[in-house]
């Protein structure tokens, strides 16, 4: 199942005020809604969190790079 691993820490860790963290987590806060909406998962494994989705039309759509395996990620090296 395609999936990519959330990490998130350092979040914040650019942000130089109050209102520009505020904005950050809002923004985060967003896609995740978004996601649970379009059907994404979070699954626990190995002590990382781990957002998944069953239709891998779904997942590519926006634009997250599959961490399933490394056939998957051969795909996106460009060849000279």
């Amino acid at each position: 199942m395609p999936h990519f691993t959330w990490h998130d820490k350092g979040l914040s860790e650019d942000c130089h005020s109050l209102a520009a963290m505020a904005a950050r987590f809002e923004e985060a806060a967003a896609l995740m809604g978004r996601l649970h909406q379009d059907g994404f998962l979070l699954e626990r494994q190995g002590g990382q969190h781990r957002i998944t989705h069953m239709d891998p039309a779904v997942f590519a759509a926006f634009g997250f790079l599959d961490e399933a395996g490394p056939g998957r990620q051969l795909e996106l090296v460009d060849n000279p």
